[in-house]
């Protein structure tokens, strides 16, 4: 505490230097903590450069209370661990327990921890800036493009162009406020004051007055996932009401009633948490246990319960969710069963879901990775939803819209032909080959106590959890942006070549009709800026793809 004070101290000289009036004074520490007073008003700050200096002070104040204040108290890692368990730790899990004697700050510099942090929130800033900036530049095309395409104006009247515009330049505006607002002010301030560390020393006192042991990191970890969490829903929920009930009403896509968006908001919570919290202990155990060579056990680990959860997503878990029905006998059952047979997709159940209870957008897709799989359609991709057309539950506006039965077999070529050319097990292969190195990363770095302190940890606490979220989101965040550029010009590769595989199967015409009439559908805008498009779009856009079409269909004549 001493040293603290005496960083305090040196803050407010130096900030003193700067402040004309002289009047920023650090009372002495008293008892266990640090009363700081701040004598000015606000007529003392009469220039940027002083409120700027205000400013810093309040904030390092902010952290400091954090730290030392909420901080929890210095746990050795093997005392985390049952007596049978401890001899198991590793010597490169020891914390190293002192604070330096004299303060480290040198004036004029910065600590190591401050830099990583600085850096983090500067390339963090940096990426969100370049997000917006390729927004605003697709923001300026939904403003000044108001004629159909060309080659669209057979198929698109000016009243649907005009709406698509509308609905995009809506989403794209509402895009920018939110990224300001979550990723730019809530986000970064949050990093800088210390957020994350005071969640942790909440969940040190709520597992504590619960009776769960406070010295666990397993079960410490677990309270401070599920605390992390519902802070994260909270924030995040006024956006989702909005985008729901505001954005998506007006546009006349949304579906749902706020009785059906509540149960599915708790649905989705409890069930991401009886996910979430067993892995996040299983994580955090096997760290401990693991050796040096942990992140082998922890790459397997994270493997096999991916490739489960994958496996029983569609049957136990997305039922909870939304309502599925077999897809009811006739023509289109049977050309979707010779259409698996002729490419040898072990096609063994046809479900419709009622996304139309949820939202009026379309999609389709298969499920299982080994022996039978599932052909999923959404019943906003057939006409009348698959229902006759005298069925009471349709609307005026249901009737008549979705894709004939050619052009719903014409998309389900384009996924077969995923299937077929192997994409899915590539993705697999890469997610496997991007998680290991990411364990591999987290092993070399998840001792290096700077980490910690740039997120507001006092020296010498390093929970395996904080650490991991630090090196995963933060640390990592160039190497993330870069492959995930990579993943979409990867991605648009692929949508290209399942296309060319369903034009091989003589659908070209049809998969046209049916992305054009998904477009229309869709209110999707069909002119792009070209920097945001390869930025943010993982599938081609719809004139990029109907000109490949047209090509390629020019190649095989």
């Amino acid at each position: 505490m001493a040293g603290q004070t005496q960083e305090l101290q040196h803050q407010v000289d130096f900030l003193r230097s700067a402040h004309p009036s002289g009047m920023l004074t650090l009372d002495p520490a008293q008892q266990d903590g640090i009363e700081t007073k701040l004598n000015f008003s606000v007529e003392d700050c009469k220039s940027p450069e002083q409120l700027i200096v205000c400013l810093h002070l309040f904030i390092f104040l902010v952290r400091s209370y954090i730290v030392d204040t909420h901080s929890v108290p210095l746990i050795n890692p093997r005392e985390r661990l049952p007596m049978s368990q401890q001899q198991h730790i590793p010597d490169t899990l020891e914390p190293k327990y002192h604070r330096p004697e004299k303060p480290i700050i040198i004036m004029g510099e910065l600590q190591t921890h401050e830099l990583t942090l600085y850096s983090i929130i500067l390339f963090l800033l940096f990426e969100t800036l370049v997000e917006i900036y390729l927004t605003l530049r697709q923001v300026r095309v939904y403003r000044e493009t108001r004629t159909v395409p060309k080659d669209l104006r057979n198929v698109m009247d000016q009243e649907t162009f005009e709406k698509s515009r509308v609905y995009g330049l809506d989403k794209a505006n509402f895009g920018i406020f939110r990224t300001i607002v979550c990723d730019v002010v809530i986000a970064l301030l949050e990093l800088y004051c210390g957020f994350i560390a005071l969640v942790w020393a909440r969940s040190v006192q709520i597992a504590d007055r619960i009776g769960l042991n406070s010295t666990s990191e397993i079960q410490v970890g677990c309270v401070f996932v599920l605390l992390l969490q519902t802070i994260g829903v909270m924030k995040e929920m006024p956006f989702r009401i909005y985008g729901t009930f505001v954005l998506e009403e007006r546009h006349g896509f949304n579906k749902q009633t706020a009785g059906f968006f509540v149960k599915d908001q708790i649905k989705g919570f409890i069930v991401s948490m009886v996910l979430m919290i067993p892995i996040v202990a299983a994580l955090i155990y096997i760290v401990q246990i693991g050796g040096p060579y942990f992140f082998v056990y922890l790459w397997a680990f994270v493997g096999v319960v991916s490739l489960l959860l994958i496996t029983i997503y569609p049957v136990y878990i997305a039922p909870l969710f939304d309502k599925f029905r077999p897809l009811e006998e006739g023509e289109l059952k049977s050309s979707i069963h010779e259409l698996a047979s002729s490419v040898k997709f072990p096609l063994g159940q046809l479900f419709v879901v009622e996304g139309s209870k949820r939202s009026a957008h379309s999609n389709a897709y298969f499920t299982g990775l080994f022996g039978v799989k599932r052909i999923v359609l959404f019943d906003t991709l057939l006409v009348n939803k698959g229902l006759a057309e005298d069925d009471p539950s349709l609307t005026e506006s249901d009737k008549k819209k979705g894709c004939k039965n050619d052009e719903v077999l014409a998309v389900l070529a384009h996924e077969l032909g995923h299937w077929k050319l192997g994409h899915v097990s590539k993705n697999i292969v890469i997610m496997q080959v991007q998680m290991f190195l990411i364990f591999l990363v987290f092993s070399q770095l998840f001792t290096y106590a700077p980490l910690y302190q740039a997120v507001g940890l006092p020296a010498g606490e390093k929970p395996i959890l904080i650490g991991f979220i630090v090196i995963v989101m933060y640390v990592l965040a160039p190497y993330n942006t870069v492959i995930s550029f990579i993943m979409t010009i990867i991605s648009r590769r692929f949508e290209y070549q399942a296309d060319a595989f369903a034009q091989e199967l003589g659908y070209s015409k049809n998969l046209g009709q049916a992305l054009i009439k998904l477009q229309l559908d869709n209110l999707g805008f069909p002119v792009y800026d070209w920097m945001y498009s390869a930025w943010n779009h993982s599938h081609p856009t719809l004139l990029q793809r109907l000109e490949r079409l047209k090509t390629d269909g020019k190649k095989q004549r």
